[in-house]
């Protein structure tokens, strides 16, 4: 049947979609607007079935603070053209504006909200079905404390992070500082004591073995060094090889060589005091703990201080309970 064109204007008011899919919703619904709804929501399930392999790498990512409340989210989707968009942007902050009023602390409350007369999920996969692309919620994350600052970088809703503090900030500059430093150097924790045990424990292993093959590399060095051999010539098999080719190193330099490589190293490995090992080790760590914890952290507006340090001279008994910080972008 013919439709017109006001109710197709109504439709894609209520749902968003374009006029051609609302055109043909109504001509299959017989121009009925309830049932033309259902249609382009089931549009909007298989096209979200359809592309359920695809990867959603774009997205916006937006964050909101209500008192002592505060909410990071993100609505994925595949394109920055979509991302973009202005009803997407939008739908991302009614999802949020939903959430932060409800209190939610985990992603299934917030995909179970009610949105329209359907749910925040629905409202995701209707809103896939209009632009053809996959999209899902991800980074749910809330922090909670007297003071709360947030930081949407350059406002472009990809990179968002909130701070929380143990007490009022009178200036709000103090706040925005610090959530742009956990946008800028990307904090794991807020000090040494609250790095989860398996991180401290991984980032030890780590340094032990890395210390471990640096000092076995060095004998090694020294050891063809001796031999009157230029180390850089030797440090991999095809330079070995590219570098007989060009005359410079001969045949019987390069079997010395693999010689020296294999036999030098297995004895520094097996003679490597242990003690050493462990102290460059544990100095790595806390490398690691000043670059990783936010209060150890060079503050980024003044090198010559911590950001537990600026905090103190705005404030002696002022500190971080929470932060999050929540990235679209691979780092």
């Amino acid at each position: 049947m013919a439709v017109s064109i006001k109710d197709i204007q109504k439709l894609r008011e209520m749902t968003g979609a374009g006029l051609a899919d609302c055109k043909k919703a109504l001509e299959e619904s017989n121009g009925e607007l309830e049932p033309a709804i259902e249609i382009i929501r089931k549009k909007g399930q298989a096209v979200a079935a359809k592309r359920s392999d695809r990867e959603a790498a774009e997205g916006c990512v937006v964050v909101k603070v209500d008192g002592n409340f505060a909410a990071i989210i993100a609505l994925k989707c595949e394109t920055d053209f979509v991302a973009n968009n202005a009803d997407f942007v939008k739908l991302t902050q009614d999802i949020l504006d939903a959430a932060v009023a409800a209190r939610c602390k985990t992603l299934e409350e917030v995909k179970a909200l009610p949105m329209g007369d359907a749910t925040v999920q629905d409202a995701v996969v209707a809103r896939s079905g209009i632009t053809g692309e996959k999209m899902e919620l991800d980074g749910y994350n809330v922090v909670e404390g007297e003071f709360i600052a947030t930081y949407d970088h350059q406002g472009k809703h990809t990179l968002c992070t909130m701070v929380a503090f143990n007490k009022a900030v009178e200036d709000a500059t103090v706040g925005k500082n610090i959530a742009m430093q956990i946008a800028s150097a990307s904090p794991v924790a807020i000090d040494e004591s609250s790095v989860p045990q398996e991180v401290k424990d991984s980032e030890l292993r780590v340094a032990i073995e890395k210390t471990k093959e640096e000092q076995v590399a060095k004998a090694v060095e020294a050891a063809i060094r001796k031999a009157g051999v230029n180390p850089a010539h030797v440090d991999s098999e095809d330079h070995i090889e590219s570098n007989m080719a060009k005359g410079w190193i001969t045949p019987e330099q390069a079997a010395m060589v693999r010689e020296i490589k294999e036999k030098v190293a297995a004895e520094k490995a097996a003679n490597l005091p242990e003690q050493m090992i462990q102290n460059i080790a544990q100095g790595r760590l806390k490398k690691f703990f000043k670059e990783s914890c936010l209060l150890e952290q060079e503050y980024i507006w003044d090198k010559n201080q911590t950001v537990a340090q600026y905090l103190k001279s705005i404030d002696s008994a002022l500190t971080i309970v929470a932060f999050k910080r929540f990235t679209l972008r691979a780092e």
